[in-house]
């Protein structure tokens, strides 16, 4: 009574087929999902379909199958975890969600269910949400944990099918796929009636969700210049991606995707619903990751009081993928000494020494023969990351290692993980067990390796000439065969290397060149080799922090001198204090003489604020910072207090 006379029809209607199939009411094991029979109830379009012969056992035949799916990819942790199988449920830990604008209708921290709900819609005629987030801070972690309470019936309910997508591996697909292909080749393919279940979707597409997971890992840029409207008009993936997200097809079914922020335009905002940033981990939530990664409450005991000691370091596990290296190298970050890790380089060399050591009984410092032991599988490594860097490329073919002369061995050492790459269906695929670790093997390439050109250093930190000359040095030089290369720029919309896994790998190539690490390369390289480097380095942060200086206007009369800074004066502050080199950060902080800097919206964390205070502590007159509209919390206010001697307001 309370459902009406749909429901009365569609229960009547399942209990007539299974009439004539001859199965037993009470043994049918296909339970649907609550909300289900009630999206049925409410649709008026019911009968046209149980007309169209779309059976409701076959419906949810189809419903259960998905969710099996969808289930089995999300219910063990995929990202940064590939040396062991760790459930989601026992380690996933929220992370920091707020509206990128300011929203009235919300009160108190937003939730995984906020992020397709109403709060903070800005264009209500789109139906894109874009989740968006710095590298490693959990936004595959994020999308993995909706996927799995979709399935199990605990999220999202208002939604009858998901399809989970990942933007790296349809990097793979080459073919031209229609709408139907792409749903049911690259997420579950129904067992029987396959038009009626996609003309189903076509015709209720507020009842569909799509997650695109890593936009910024698609080789091409977004362009809503190919226009397509036909859901079964085939078009390659990216054409076909890039409609579906500014609602040209097959509008009104939901899209949540993530990104980095930089990767995200104004050409591609004006399509977005509304966008919602995530933070990382809170203090709190480093505290309930650190104790649910280990079962030993004493480790998770000492390995809290230990990162106390060494705000730097807490600072830096504000990023997920860190608070979990941290955690999976607790014996080294507890045998090394309290104040001994402060960058992120540290903390990456130390998951280095972790892997090759293979777990072994830690040194209690970091001896100088573990990595000249491995040498010629850090450099073949490092070849497969910076020739993937330099193409936009994140999953690798067993050709793509052999090229490289990567081993077996290699692969064993548990940097690489196989990819679950759909299109790989007949060879093995791998990829790095994160893309911040592709960037510091690139960077251990660069630093290492004899064969990269002098002006690959030059190309790295000067992104916009590499973005203009294609990477065209032997170190990024495309791995496409010639002619596929033109052809893909002849289409357009090719990707060079971006922007920020190139200025990832060069904050590692400044951490890597810092003094205090240099005893790690005595016996691998040359070091008139690396004196040169070292300089080269220099000698581009330098230049690059006059390059900000030189663009402050003049002041006007009577208005104190400011300088409003870019995201890019952030990377260039954050590479100085990865070096670890006071002479070069005064050098480069000498010459700056403002009464006001700006520092909003340049995603300032706790991180960024330890390499600011670093920095700007080298200042010679007072000055105001301003640094509204970031993330910077009560860890990032205790990093600044070594440059507030300088500082005249807050």
């Amino acid at each position: 009574r309370s459902k009406g006379e749909s429901a009365a029809k569609v229960v009547l209607y399942y209990i007539q087929q299974k009439q004539e199939s001859g199965s037993p009411l009470n043994q049918e094991k296909l339970t649907p999902p609550k909300g289900i029979m009630y999206h049925f109830a409410v649709l008026c379009t019911i009968e046209v379909y149980l007309m169209c012969a779309l059976s409701v056992t076959e419906f949810l035949k189809y419903q259960k199958k998905l969710s099996s799916s969808v289930s089995a990819q999300s219910c063990f942790l995929s990202t940064y975890g590939g040396t062991g199988h760790m459930s989601l449920d026992d380690i996933y830990t929220e992370g920091e969600l707020e509206l990128a604008h300011d929203s009235a209708n919300v009160h108190g921290p937003l939730g995984l269910e906020d992020i397709v709900g109403t709060a903070g819609t800005v264009n209500k005629e789109a139906d894109t949400v874009l989740v968006s987030g710095e590298a490693g801070s959990g936004k595959s972690t994020l999308l993995q944990r909706l996927h799995l309470l979709w399935a199990r019936g605990a999220a999202l309910q208002d939604f009858l099918f998901l399809f989970p997508f990942s933007c790296r591996r349809l990097n793979s697909e080459h073919r031209e796929l229609s709408c139907q292909e792409l749903l049911f080749q690259h997420c579950c393919w129904p067992d029987r009636q396959q038009e009626e279940i996609f003309q189903f979707i076509l015709d209720q597409p507020h009842l569909i969700l799509f997650t695109f997971d890593g936009l910024d890992e698609l080789k091409q840029s977004f362009s809503d210049e190919h226009r397509l409207c036909c859901p079964t008009q085939r078009a390659p993936v990216h054409i076909l991606l890039f409609n579906l997200i500014q609602g040209s097809l097959m509008k009104g079914v939901w899209k949540v995707i993530t990104s980095r922020p930089e990767a995200v335009g104004p050409l591609l905002k004006k399509h977005l619903r509304k966008e919602v940033l995530l933070k990382g981990f809170t203090p709190s939530g480093i505290d309930c990751f650190v104790r649910k990664h280990h079962s030993d409450p004493t480790v998770a005991v000492r390995v809290l009081e230990s990162l106390q000691t060494n705000t730097a370091l807490l600072g830096l596990c504000h990023s997920p993928v860190l608070c979990w290296i941290v955690s999976q190298c607790h014996k080294e970050l507890l045998g090394c000494g309290e104040g001994s890790l402060q960058t992120i380089t540290d903390v990456y060399l130390m998951i280095l020494q972790h892997f090759l050591q293979h777990q072994s009984i830690p040194k209690s410092t970091m001896g100088l023969g573990w990595l000249q032991e491995h040498l010629k599988t850090v450099l073949r490594l490092g070849k497969l990351a910076i020739e993937g860097i330099g193409t936009t490329c994140y999953i690798f073919s067993c050709t793509d290692l052999e090229t490289c002369g990567v081993t077996e061995k290699d692969i064993s050492m548990g940097f690489l993980i196989q990819s679950k790459d759909m299109s790989c269906t007949h060879s093995k695929c791998y990829e790095f067990l994160h893309v911040t670790m592709q960037c510091f093997f690139a960077a251990l390439y660069i630093i290492l390796s004899s064969n990269t050109e002098r002006s690959t250093i030059l190309k790295l930190f000067e992104l916009q000439d590499m973005r203009e000359t294609r990477l065209s040095s032997n170190c990024f030089r495309a791995c496409l065969p010639a002619t596929d290369r033109r052809e893909q720029v002849l289409q357009g919309g090719v990707k060079a290397a971006e922007t920020p896994n190139l200025q990832i790998t060069a904050t590692f190539v400044s951490g890597l060149l810092s003094q205090r690490h240099r005893s790690l390369w005595i016996h691998c390289c040359p070091s008139a080799m690396m004196e040169k480097k070292v300089k080269q380095v220099s000698r581009c942060l330098s230049k690059g922090m006059q390059k900000h200086f030189k663009s402050i206007p003049q002041p006007v009369a009577a208005e104190k001198k400011s300088m409003h800074a870019m995201p890019g004066f952030v990377w260039l502050i954050k590479c100085i204090y990865e070096m670890q080199e006071s002479t070069i950060a005064q050098d480069a902080i000498s010459k700056l003489e403002v009464d006001h800097l700006k520092l909003t919206y340049c995603n300032i964390g706790p991180v960024e604020c330890t390499a600011l205070a670093y920095v700007l502590q080298h200042l010679r007159s007072p000055v105001g910072i301003q640094l509204d509209n970031n993330s910077v919390g009560d860890v990032g206010v205790e990093q600044l207090l070594p440059c507030l001697h300088i500082c005249d307001s807050l």
